[in-house]
């Protein structure tokens, strides 16, 4: 078999296997604008970056990572990284990289807000500064990192810290008298202070509420390590057809090889049969016309060579070998390249739902 043909199938079924939790490649055209944690330098857009320098950034500099998505669903999802100077990251948590998975690996990697999600269900926007991670109003965020779910998690941000120093040292609290009017007990009381500190009473109802996701995630799944179980199914599936597809294309070319050595074969003993068969002919032309026939019949199974049993009729005998041979191999060819066909196709259809 050809060589060059086997690789570009080997190739071809390999490129195939990319998972949905990945970006290939960073393909989107839109330009890059610039919000409060990324400010843009020149002409107040932000430049795209190339993905082997996210790792490397300059101290100062940050690169968003900006999702584009069809609303009408007429093209694909795209993604881009762009460039800019760092903004005013102290509300977003700096969550880190774990061990076991590299920086590079990340950027490159869809994230989610928690375990079970849809491949599409991604964040839009994910920050990168060279050594952590960023996400608007997340304190973790899940990756999946060659099959494998990566869970990045980071410490609260500074403006939340300050929040529990400050309240480090409480005042003395005051007993009241059960015949005080004027004094009420704290502990029937207590309320948000909604208008004094909303950005704490958001995140403490944004806990409750991930807490509770949380909860029915676990009880639904019976607290078992689902990512996208129906993703990674369709996914794997696809790629076992992949598999078969490349083996099967792989045997019909080897089949549609073998039935052209069976043609070429036959065709050349057909050279031989013609100019033997001539030559019989040939031999009986001087007989009566009614005995021609008869004599071609005979001379049929005449040994031609002198030595071994080679006559017209073993020819024959040998061409339609031949030719049975042929046929044979071709229908196994037609067969392998059904198989290929039935399973790429399917293969498709997974990756693409």
């Amino acid at each position: 078999m050809n060589r060059s043909i086997f690789m570009a199938i080997c190739l071809s079924a390999a490129a195939a296997f990319a998972g949905p939790y990945d970006i290939d490649e960073f393909t989107a055209q839109d330009v890059g604008t610039p919000d409060e944690y990324i400010t843009a330098e020149f002409g107040g857009e932000l430049k795209v970056a190339p993905v082997n320098e996210v790792s490397s950034l300059q101290e100062g500099r940050l690169v968003v990572r900006q999702k584009f998505e069809d609303p009408f669903g007429e093209s694909e999802t795209a993604y881009q990284l762009y460039q800019g100077g760092a903004g005013d990251l102290s509300s977003m948590t700096a969550l880190s990289v774990p061990d076991g998975a590299s920086y590079d690996d990340i950027v490159k990697a869809k994230l989610y807000k928690r375990r079970g999600m849809d491949a599409g269900e991604d964040f839009e926007k994910v920050y990168f500064d060279g050594k952590s991670v960023y996400i608007p109003n997340q304190s973790s965020a899940i990756a999946f990192v060659a099959g494998d779910a990566v869970e990045l998690k980071g410490d609260a941000p500074v403006a939340e810290e300050a929040a529990p120093v400050a309240a480090a040292a409480p005042a003395a609290e005051e007993e009241c008298d059960e015949y005080d009017p004027d004094c009420e007990d704290e502990e029937e009381d207590e309320d948000y202070d909604v208008a004094g500190n909303l950005d704490k009473t958001n995140a403490e109802a944004d806990e409750r509420d991930n807490s509770a996701d949380d909860a029915a995630y676990d009880a639904s799944e019976n607290a078992t390590d689902r990512f996208g179980i129906a993703d990674e199914v369709r996914f794997w599936s696809a790629v076992a057809l992949s598999a078969i597809a490349a083996t099967s294309a792989v045997l019909g070319i080897l089949e549609h090889m073998e039935a052209n050595k069976a043609g070429d074969a036959y065709d050349e003993l057909d050279d031989v049969h013609d100019q033997l068969y001539g030559k019989i002919l040939q031999a009986c032309s001087d007989n009566a016309p009614e005995s021609v026939s008869s004599c071609v019949a005979a001379m049929s199974y005449y040994n031609l060579t002198g030595g071994s049993n080679y006559s017209l009729k073993t020819l024959e005998k040998r061409m339609d070998t031949n030719k049975k041979t042929q046929d044979s191999h071709a229908t196994a060819r037609n067969i392998w390249f059904g198989v290929t066909g039935v399973t790429l196709t399917a293969a498709i259809v997974l990756f693409v739902w």
